[in-house]
């Protein structure tokens, strides 16, 4: 089984626009429509069994609405393999109730992203919704370190992550991008072996470069082979998540990388689909 631990869908009649708009300010050629047709069909192609989507609230307004959206559609996305997360603001008030609406429906986590959002992860306000989100037995997964097109500032720099993990010791915490995406050293210093897990969405390449968009300064950054399996070996391999970012990233592709990038052929279950199995409890 493959399970993808970070993907991300958008509404057909808006795909489109989005990921143009999106695909410009980062310079990354998107490899499917946005869509949940596009990432089903590569799914099936990729071999992957489940995928899981992640919205992200760049608004309050959102996250009622979103929420209660991909909640209706939770059972039709499924259908074709994609296992829906919700979403939450740093500046939602009423997120205690939103928690608990989300976990009471099934909902299996939550996506937060501080870049997104321009609220530091270290902020009280992130900081209690993770909290909250680890007492309901929810998942929470963060978009970690440099984001290709907001890289004025890291809002969930090493540093940052390291106190949330002392602070407020969430059960369920995923990192995104291989623990802080552009800042590997650090994480390879500082946080590999921490009580957390690490999904490895865009930390690998190659990246499509987007037709006739220059490259920003991070926009070509990847893990080399070697430093990856360092990381995932002092980290644990039991706790690093198969995560691609769709449709950032092609998922056959990435499969193929993962082939032969030299991890052991027990490495490759756990990391493909073994530890986000257990996770999801999916694994009767």
């Amino acid at each position: 089984m493959i399970i993808d631990f970070h993907t991300h869908i958008f509404p057909e009649s808006i795909s489109k626009r989005v990921l143009e708009k999106l695909g410009k300010a980062a310079g990354v050629l998107p490899a499917t429509n946005g869509a949940t047709s596009g990432l089903a069909a590569s799914m099936k192609e990729a071999g992957v069994t489940y995928s899981v989507n992640l919205p992200v609230m760049t608004s309050i307004e959102q996250v009622s609405s979103v929420n209660a959206n991909l909640v209706s559609e939770k059972d039709t996305l499924l259908a074709d393999g994609i296992l829906t997360f919700g979403g939450m603001h740093p500046d939602y008030e009423n997120y205690k109730d939103e928690l608990h609406h989300l976990a009471n429906a099934g909902i299996k986590g939550i996506k937060l992203h501080p870049a997104y959002q321009r609220v530091d992860l270290n902020d009280i306000r992130m900081k209690r919704i993770i909290a909250c989100a680890s007492e309901l037995g929810l998942i929470t997964l963060i978009h970690a370190g440099i984001d290709i097109g907001l890289y004025d500032h890291n809002y969930s720099s090493v540093a940052q992550i390291l106190t949330v993990i002392k602070e407020v010791q969430p059960e369920k915490f995923v990192l995104a991008h291989m623990g802080n995406w552009a800042c590997w050293d650090e994480v390879e210093s500082d946080l590999a072996g921490a009580p957390v897990f690490l999904d490895t969405a865009f930390s690998i390449g190659p990246l499509d470069a987007y037709p006739d968009v220059p490259a920003g300064p991070y926009s070509r950054v990847v893990l080399e082979d070697k430093a990856f399996l360092r990381i995932a070996r002092k980290h644990g391999t039991k706790r690093i998540l198969f995560a691609t970012d769709s449709p950032w990233q092609p998922q056959k592709r990435y499969v193929e990388r993962f082939a032969g990038i030299g991890l052991t052929e027990e490495e490759q279950k756990q990391i493909l689909g073994e530890n986000a199995e257990k996770l999801l409890g999916l694994k009767k």
